[in-house]
């Protein structure tokens, strides 16, 4: 992992898609409690953002913490760049830190594809069995709804299976999980503002 204290090249990063208008802490759900002025605003930044960095940059950002990996991940969604899909896959598999897990499964969800239902699925599949650990289960459970809604597929069929991996899941543990219905809802919404925000992002590569 770079850090960026440490890393100039990152600095500069950071300084120039990262902390503007602190991007990293407004990308997720507060983005829909923005009024019309304001996300008109973000819409626009965020897909100059979308469109100045390269993928090279992209990269960059992804080795840094969850502040620079939630950003990248925000800006490959906008741009479709798919090429990065198998390593938001690896790092939403790894749960290395807090915080970009959300971001990673708005990212499979706007690619929406059954390559990204599998990368999901393999998610569910190995932190289902884990009742010890909080991560995003919900809110990837809730993607993969989202993305048997729209794929008109059954991916999450055997995880909300009565006495499945879900059930298991919340049987064991302490506090209450969120509710998939309620993030598939959420992921919905975001995947909705990603797609406005592509349709600015295209058209300032149409004018280029």
């Amino acid at each position: 992992m770079r850090h960026v204290q440490s890393d100039p090249e990152l600095q500069d990063l950071v300084r120039r898609f990262v902390t503007p208008d602190r991007r990293y802490l407004r990308l997720g759900g507060g983005l829909l409690r923005l009024d019309p002025v304001e996300r008109s605003a973000f819409v626009r930044d965020l897909a100059q953002a979308a469109h100045e960095i390269t993928p090279a940059e992209l990269g960059i950002l992804f080795e840094g913490g969850w502040r620079e990996r939630k950003t990248a991940a925000w800006l490959v969604a906008v741009a479709h760049r798919t090429e990065f899909r198998d390593l938001v896959g690896r790092l939403l598999l790894a749960s290395e830190g807090p915080y970009a897990g959300a971001a990673y499964c708005v990212v499979l969800a706007k690619f929406g594809s059954a390559a990204d239902a599998e990368l999901l699925s393999a998610y569910l599949d190995h932190y289902l069995s884990r009742p010890d650990l909080d991560y995003d289960q919900a809110v990837v459970l809730g993607t993969l709804l989202h993305l048997d809604e729209i794929l008109g597929s059954a991916y999450t069929t055997r995880f909300l299976a009565p006495g499945g991996p879900w059930d298991r899941w919340l049987e064991v543990r302490a506090v209450a999980a969120l509710d998939p219905q309620y993030c598939r809802l959420a992921v919905k919404q975001l995947r909705a503002f990603v797609e406005e925000t592509a349709e600015v992002f295209a058209s300032l590569d149409c004018g280029s």
